[in-house]
Parts: C-alpha cells; sequence; structure tokens
C-alpha cells in the first residue's frame, strides 16, 4: 500500500490503539512533524511519555497511552489559517470551544491554536486532538 500521510498514518495508529485499550503503541515511519506533534500532544497531558527509536532506517517512535485520547485526526490539505479564524476552525472541527486543540504550524514553530491565538500568528491547519 502507498502511504499517503505519515502523520495521518501516526494519529490513527494512536487512536486504534487507544480504542483497543493498549498500553502502547508503536508508530513508524518517524519524521519531525510527527515528533513535534506527539510532544504538543505530550504538553497537554494527551499522552505519555514516547521514545524515539533510531534504527538507522526511517525511525520509530514508542508512544505510552494514558487513555486520554478521544479522537485525534490530520487535517489534508492543511489550509491557511489566519489569526482572526481561529473560532471559525474551532467550531468545525472540535466538539466544543473548551474541550481539545488544533494543532498548527506557524512561522515560529508548531504549536496549539490557543498559543497561536495569543501570540498573533497565522500559520497552516496540522490536526486536531481531543
Amino acid at each position: 500500500m502507498v502511504r499517503i500521510s505519515v502523520l495521518n498514518d501516526a494519529l490513527n495508529n494512536i487512536v486504534n490503539a487507544e480504542r483497543a485499550g493498549k498500553r502502547q503503541v508503536l508508530i513508524r515511519p518517524s519524521s519531525k512533524v510527527v515528533i513535534k506533534f506527539l510532544e504538543t500532544m505530550m504538553k497537554h497531558g494527551y499522552i505519555g511519555e514516547f521514545t524515539v527509536v533510531d534504527d538507522h532506517r526511517n525511525g520509530k517512535i514508542v508512544v505510552n497511552l494514558i487513555g486520554r485520547v478521544n479522537k485525534c485526526g490530520c487535517i489534508s490539505p492543511r489550509f491557511d489559517i489566519s489569526a482572526g479564524d481561529y473560532e471559525k476552525w474551532v467550531g468545525n472541527l472540535l466538539p466544543s470551544r473548551q474541550f481539545g486543540f488544533i494543532v498548527v504550524t506557524t512561522s515560529s514553530g508548531i504549536m496549539t491554536h490557543d498559543e497561536a491565538r495569543r501570540k498573533g500568528l497565522g500559520g497552516k491547519v496540522l490536526g486536531y486532538v481531543y
């Protein structure tokens, strides 16, 4: 099978493992975007620690799950989002305004929509987690 999006495959692996009640999940291949997305999820308490295993090929990531992810997904294509459009996207992607995060890539790095709104930055929508 052809791998379309590494990020989409990684997030689907996490959701499927959470629904199956697993404690850990192996994600392969690894990429910088996947690692930054996982760091954002870990910072907000959706997943536990994760380790990056370098096998001199594409790399693997072992993620410890804590049972907090209801759904996470990738948005493709990566739509542009301006600093004033976050409310519209929150209404479209998240179940509630206080529940979950949209992960955005900006000129200052990958962050949640709340951080980007506070900094007054726009960017591109990567995905969501709640």
